[in-house]
């Protein structure tokens, strides 16, 4: 058939494209001015604060203010903090503090810092409630457990990022908090009858709605008390009967990347794509690797769609026209920042996220007076969402040793351990049969060593002391460190 400029444009106006390098590549220029929405960068795109903002720069002469989006959301999942960790507590720290005034201020200083590398959209905060102590995707990325704290942090994340300009999208709808599977790789599937999904889930994602968020991120996730089958994303009454009209969001609904098992490991990422667009999603977050070649057959397969009848040509405008509304936001954004501040409007070392991480901290039993520590860090995977960004307290420590969680290094650790203060410091350790049984192991010899848990603190041993730093971002281990009297002058760095 002949190609059609017109549907070929609405077709790219619904795609958020990933790309290989450090540099824009020309598919990615060309797009971007032929109507693609945007770019979603990740970990293979950023090499410091320079090369970032000319990058961003580059993005943004292609076209009149294309999307510029990143996961970051601080503490774990972080993209700009990358090299050593994030300079921000992440939202379980928050949730423990519980003072959404400074859940606002934090994600306000992150939100202009990201403004002035040149970010515009942050595929954040993550709104959903975390009442599976083993869910493997969610963890200390949530607020907590309680709906009603959840929803207050919710609204107070997406008020502070989208104050410093930067579009909030709350995620993941409607929730991934109650499950022990990651939509990365499986289609999780929760079992819960409606009342208690409104009640828990959907509650958050209320009070973002009220907040004014600009954009909604779905999840790769089943939820048959809410009614239909299949993924969240691919579901028209999830996303419109239930996001459009029960809670009366408005603005861009974003997949979650479809490049995920999840929602199309058994149909491939053409056709998932069709079918999301077809049940209400505005936005296509592509996913890391998905390039010039596979993002070609994305759009072909959408326009194809259109013309067999599919996929209305009217989704597609609507999609359009959403997605437009979302960039005339940041445009009118930057331009009162603008104003307002005749300048850029770039934080500086504010402080406030080495602040909400000091509060987070909490102590359980007597810390002793510590004298030459020996730290050893027993290893956790980092999962698919945070990647590999460094953690512990090997910055503020002269002897740290990580080990694979396995009992049978008790027996050296403690032999190097001898004559001095014990330190061991694990990562939700209640996921990890392994780690355990080597932290008891160490504690039956050394009952008064003192144990730190960088994750969530559901597993609590009986030694010396217990503190939870809620989270495992650079100012959580530093804000451990100061705790523990490791030498933090140098190594503090930028908050």
């Amino acid at each position: 058939m002949p190609y059609d400029p017109t549907l070929a444009r609405l077709a790219n106006a619904t795609l958020l494209v990933p790309f290989e390098s450090y540099h824009a590549p020309r598919w990615v220029l060309e797009g971007l001015a032929d109507g693609v929405s945007g770019v979603c960068l990740f970990h293979n795109n950023l090499d410091g604060p320079e090369q970032v903002a000319a990058l961003n720069a580059a993005l943004a002469e292609a076209a009149d203010t294309p999307l510029i989006s990143l996961d970051e959301e601080g503490g774990d999942v972080t993209r700009i903090g990358q090299a050593r960790g994030s300079d921000y507590p992440g939202n379980a720290a928050l949730g423990a503090v519980d003072d959404p005034d400074l859940t606002r201020a934090t994600l306000r200083s992150l939100g202009g810092r990201l403004a002035g590398l040149g970010f515009n959209l942050d595929l954040a905060p993550s709104v959903d409630v975390n009442v599976a102590d083993d869910n493997p995707v969610i963890g200390t990325r949530s607020f907590g457990a309680d709906a009603e704290l959840v929803a207050r942090h919710a609204a107070a994340a997406v008020l502070g990022l989208q104050e410093a300009g930067v579009a909030a999208c709350a995620k993941h709808f409607p929730g991934h908090g109650a499950t022990s599977q990651d939509s990365h790789h499986v289609l999780p599937r929760v079992e819960a009858d409606a009342d208690l999904l409104r009640r828990r889930e959907l509650l958050p994602f209320r009070a973002a709605v009220e907040a004014g968020v600009r954009s909604i991120l779905t999840a790769h996730i089943e939820m048959p008390g809410l009614g239909g089958e299949g993924p969240a994303t691919l579901t028209p009454h999830i996303l419109n009967d239930l996001l459009r009209e029960e809670l009366g969001f408005t603005g861009s609904v974003v997949s979650d990347a479809m490049d995920m098992q999840g929602v199309s490991g058994r149909i491939g990422i053409p056709e998932a794509s069709v079918r999301a667009v077809a049940a209400g999603v505005d936005l296509l977050c592509l996913g890391r690797y998905v390039y010039a070649d596979q993002v070609e057959l994305v759009r072909s397969a959408l326009v194809e769609a259109v013309r067999e009848g599919r996929l209305p040509a009217e989704r597609l405008e609507e999609a359009a026209a959403r997605n437009a509304d979302l960039r005339a936001w940041i445009r009118a954004s930057a331009a009162r920042r603008s104003a307002a501040t005749g300048a850029d409007g770039v934080p500086g070392t504010d402080g406030v996220g080495l602040s909400g991480a000091r509060r987070a901290v909490r102590v359980a039993g007597d810390l002793p007076p510590l004298s030459d520590p020996y730290v050893v860090e027993v290893d956790a995977p980092a999962g698919m969402a945070v990647g590999e960004v460094p953690w512990g307290l090997g910055p503020w420590f002269p002897d740290v040793e990580r080990v694979s969680p396995e009992p049978g290094h008790a027996d050296r650790l403690l032999e190097g351990a001898r004559g001095r203060d014990l330190v061991v410091v694990v990562r939700d350790a209640h996921r990890y049969q392994g780690a355990r049984a080597l932290v008891s192991r160490l504690l039956r010899a050394r009952p008064e060593a003192v144990v730190v848990e960088m994750g969530l603190p559901i597993w609590r041993p009986d030694c010396g002391a217990h503190v939870s730093t809620y989270g495992a971002a650079h100012v959580n281990g530093l804000s451990a460190a100061e705790l523990l009297g490791g030498a933090v002058g140098a190594s503090s760095g930028r908050s």
